[in-house]
């Protein structure tokens, strides 16, 4: 079977991912008398996800290069507590453009706790193990002693949109030209990649294998398009209420993501990232200025857990700093689930997101199943340990 997939231009892995996902949510609807794929479900369940899919992206890259990133939801709550202070503490939540201004020193701060944890690592040889599990401590601490363990509130109206609740999406109009427009990539980029491998007589999948790939993915963005269109808005006011669409969470998860698999595949630093990740002495001996790819590498986990923040302090309408806790577990466990090897130099964008939507499914189903916090943090844990066993298992069948 895993040969066939690969002959027609499958990547087996990827493709049992998204069966084993396809799988989870039927279990999860016929569990939750179809609760669990209604609209409103749904639309949250895209939200929800956003968080941890946009961290998972960063760490996708600190894996693929043999590092990790422990201190991820510590940076959450810090920076956070930085964006609501600037907002309610320092320049008044409603005062023209502050909440523009909280988050560019929201996202400063980030990376210069990323910054803080790459120089350790990458000039002083410490392990990023070690070096990140103090950053868990440090940035938590730090979070308290920003506002002395106070929540800060209310943040701006402008702000709270961000985090895609009433007013917090682009509506169905828009949804549906994104839709289309998403689906026109999704199609001109199978079509330039065809000719970008007949133009260098490269071996190259079967029409019918890019035409199915091209249009499952275009079925399932009308699909989400679809669904994020069929729940109302929330409190709107006179007539038949309009359906949300898009959140704006997802837009920026969606830009996350394109910009950081473009990255992967087609700049120089996405090369160096996965050559150093394939063999850390290889690259040093070629001239790779490995403590720079380190550095940086880890300075875009700490922009990214940011921007994480942005979403779930504008969620909540406030920072605290007991935001994020439990995120490390989820981002590391969707990056593992995606098909991240913690061997190094693999890994994918789309593998994380998936890896990601499966842990938040996973997640909002019990939750509709009333299973208590406890449990849900126990299979959890267990779904992260038959990920990485399964990923050395996978390891082992390649290098034979």
């Amino acid at each position: 079977m895993r040969g066939w997939l690969e002959e027609a231009g499958f990547d087996p892995r990827f493709t049992s991912l998204v069966v084993a996902l396809a799988l989870i949510w039927a279990a999860l609807a016929f569990a939750t008398d179809g609760i669990f794929l209604t609209p409103r479900n749904l639309y949250n369940l895209s939200i929800q996800t956003c968080v941890t899919a946009i961290m998972s992206c960063g760490m996708v890259y600190l894996i693929v290069a043999r590092q990790i990133d422990l201190s991820v939801g510590s940076q959450i709550a810090f920076t956070g507590m930085v964006i609501a202070f600037v907002q309610t503490e320092w320049l008044g939540a409603e005062a023209p453009f502050a909440w523009v201004a909280s988050i560019a020193i929201g996202i400063a701060a980030g990376m210069v706790l990323g910054a803080f944890q790459g120089w350790w690592t990458a000039y002083r040889g410490l392990p990023a193990f070690l070096v990140t599990l103090a950053g868990y401590l440090m940035f938590r601490g730090a979070a308290f002693l920003v506002a002395d363990g106070q929540t800060l509130a209310p943040l701006s109206t402008a702000y709270q949109r961000i985090g895609g609740g009433i007013g917090g999406s682009i509506g169905t109009a828009w949804s549906w030209a994104l839709g289309a427009l998403a689906c026109a990539g999704v199609i001109a980029q199978a079509v330039y990649a065809r000719r970008s491998r007949a133009r260098y007589n490269a071996a190259m999948a079967p029409v019918w294998a890019d035409a199915l790939k091209a249009g499952v993915t275009c079925a399932a963005l009308l699909a989400f398009v679809a669904v994020v269109c069929a729940y109302p808005e929330p409190g709107a006011a006179g007539g038949a209420p309009e359906g949300k669409g898009i959140g704006i969470p997802v837009l920026i998860l969606a830009a996350v993501a394109v910009v950081l698999a473009i990255v992967a595949r087609r700049t120089r630093f996405g090369r160096h990232v996965f050559a150093y990740g394939g063999n850390p002495e290889a690259a040093f001996l070629s001239g790779l200025r490995t403590k720079r790819v380190v550095l940086a590498l880890f300075v875009l986990m700490g922009a990214l857990s940011a921007l994480a923040a942005v979403i779930t302090t504008s969620r909540l309408n406030s920072g605290t700093h007991s935001i994020g806790q439990m995120a490390e577990l989820y981002v590391i466990a969707a990056t593992v689930i995606g098909g991240t090897s913690f061997a190094g130099g693999i890994g994918t964008i789309p593998g994380a997101l998936v890896g990601a939507l499966m842990i938040q499914s996973l997640d909002n189903g019990m939750v509709l199943m009333d299973v208590s916090s406890a449990y849900r943090q126990i299979f959890i844990g267990l779904i992260l340990i038959a990920a990485v066993w399964l990923d050395a298992i996978y390891t082992r069948r390649i290098a034979r």
